[in-house]
């Protein structure tokens, strides 16, 4: 191919070094081709990282995602990495008051303590055998669904006749996931774990007529074939730097502190230009794979804007001496926090403050889900910490768009975490802040990140994890053979932002990648 003068050539420029692009680069340079990886912050990993927040302390945090669900196996073999999670016995526990004492909703431990829980809850077995057939149905749909990531995009009707459940397909596909939740399910709490999964970085109501909420839910329970969750053996950072290393030794070129800034391109061949401390450079390329935000496609290529995309999360980091003890005398703080602690999570909680969020008023009591890492694995902590019995809980806080950050940035931030932790304090019976380890300086061992904060520390529009809203697993109008395709013939979306993207799964980084191995001629 012809090259600017002064710009070196490449098969493939892979831009943003996060766990997706390093996954497309990996398959290329395996493929052999010459890939580029361009990585604007100083280190891989954009999202997918492990990190020491606190000064002076030996705890390594996955600081923005946190557990492993849509990874497929395929990509952990095909690309030999060395990587491994691990399972929480303990799925969830949700606390509750329920004739003035505190209780609650423990799911894991096996069948018979699941059980036992729900009647403790709920007072018979009606809503257990509700939960089996509710999952039992989204079980049978994960199997047939989850495969289908990694393989060019279905039509809708090929994906509803893999499903082959009438019941299910509506229930997930055309019908607000509300509907079933509050078909199958009567108790209030019960409802409320399950519509979590619709929320996880989602701004929806349960009946959004969009089915916002059904997507992002489809997306929660399908991970792996089974829907659960896994801890990443020595945080998030142990994937992408198996990531980065499997690229390096297949023979592509890392960049890190190279932001792109401009992509030309003729259909056949591109030039993209990206700046340094130094100044600008450009780099040659066929193929060009954007691992960036929809948008920052846009940006690069001169193409039309995307909607715009809004985050709704609040994310917490903490380090603790010690788990605080619960209220709820039944059940172990090591098993409560071993799975999801979901605190405010009762279906009438959810609605209601996703009806404050929607009023642009902050919910006056905000849910929250909170995660131990340290207790399904201890490495992520320096000996001393884990001999000494700390442990790091990660909290996700739903229903809080950007848009509420809009004003005073920092105030509405510190006045929701103290309003979150306040609804944590109210299961405990004792204070987390008792808990809280301390830094270096003194200092108690939180730190909280906004949309906002997420939107300027690694460009994530309007601080949306998934960078746009999720879509559907099947093939829609310009969607292309593999959900990756753009208007340019040689430029891919390889980020959460295309079809079948959002979480830490790789599958947009694989199929942009294999999108390029299938072109005639290569």
């Amino acid at each position: 191919m012809t090259t600017h003068r002064g710009t070196r050539a490449y098969d493939a420029v892979v831009v943003g070094g996060g766990h997706n692009g390093l996954v497309a680069a990996a398959y290329l340079a395996r493929a052999g081709r010459s890939v580029l990886v361009l990585e604007r912050l100083a280190r891989t990993g954009g999202a997918a990282v492990s990190t020491r927040p606190f000064p002076g302390v030996d705890a390594r945090l996955s600081r923005y995602s946190y557990l492993v669900s849509l990874l497929p196996r395929k990509i952990v073999r095909d690309l030999g990495l060395d990587f491994r999670v691990r399972t929480r016995d303990i799925s969830s526990y949700t606390p509750v008051e329920r004739g003035g004492r505190p209780t609650g909703l423990l799911v894991g431990g096996g069948e018979r303590r699941t059980r036992e829980s729900f009647a403790r809850l709920t007072g018979g077995e009606r809503e257990y055998a509700a939960w089996r057939r509710f999952y039992g149905m989204t079980g049978q749909v994960a199997r047939r669904v989850f495969p289908t990531l990694t393989e060019p995009l279905p039509t809708r009707e090929e994906l509803r006749r893999r499903v082959d459940d009438a019941d299910a397909w509506r229930a997930l596909f055309e019908e607000p996931v509300g509907v079933a939740v509050e078909e199958h399910f009567a108790d209030d709490l019960v409802r409320g774990v399950v519509l979590t999964d619709a929320l996880i970085g989602t701004f929806a109501d349960a009946h959004d007529p969009s089915l916002l909420q059904n997507r992002c839910f489809l997306y929660h329970v399908i991970g792996g074939g089974t829907g659960a969750w896994d801890v990443p053996v020595g945080g998030m950072g142990a994937l992408t730097d198996a990531l980065a290393a499997a690229a390096r030794s297949a023979g592509a070129v890392l960049a890190t502190g190279h932001e792109a800034v401009r992509i030309d391109t003729d259909g056949r061949t591109a030039e993209v230009t990206y700046r340094t401390a130094d100044g600008e450079g450009t780099a040659a390329a066929r193929h060009v794979l954007v691992g960036a935000s929809p948008r920052a496609l846009a940006e690069l290529t001169g193409g039309p804007p995307p909607a715009p995309a809004e985050g709704a999360q609040l994310k917490v980091n903490m380090l603790l001496t010690r788990l605080p003890a619960l209220r709820d005398p039944e059940v172990d703080p090591r098993e409560a926090f071993a799975g999801t602690f979901h605190v405010a999570e009762g279906y009438a909680q959810l609605a209601a403050a996703h009806a404050d969020a929607a009023a642009g008023r902050v919910p006056a009591v905000p849910p929250s889900e909170i995660y131990c890492h340290s207790l399904t694995d201890p490495t992520i902590l320096g000996p001393e910490l884990a001999e000494r019995g700390h442990h790091t809980l990660t909290l996700f806080g739903l229903h809080t768009p950007a848009r509420l950050f809009t004003g005073d940035h920092d105030c509405v931030r510190a006045g929701l975490l103290t309003a979150t932790l306040a609804q944590l304090d109210a299961q405990l019976a004792e204070p987390l802040a008792d808990c809280l380890a301390t830094d270096a300086d003194g200092r108690p061992c939180v730190e909280v990140k906004s949309p906002l904060d997420l939107e300027r520390e690694l460009g994530l529009p309007g601080g949306h994890i998934f960078h746009r809203d999720l879509s559907w697993p099947y093939a829609q109008e310009g969607t292309g053979r593999w959900g990756v395709e753009t208007g340019h013939p040689n430029v891919f979306l390889c980020g959460a932002g295309a079809v079948r993207g959002g979480g830490v799964s790789g599958v947009p980084g694989h199929n942009a990648a294999m999108a390029v191995l299938a072109e005639p001629g290569d």
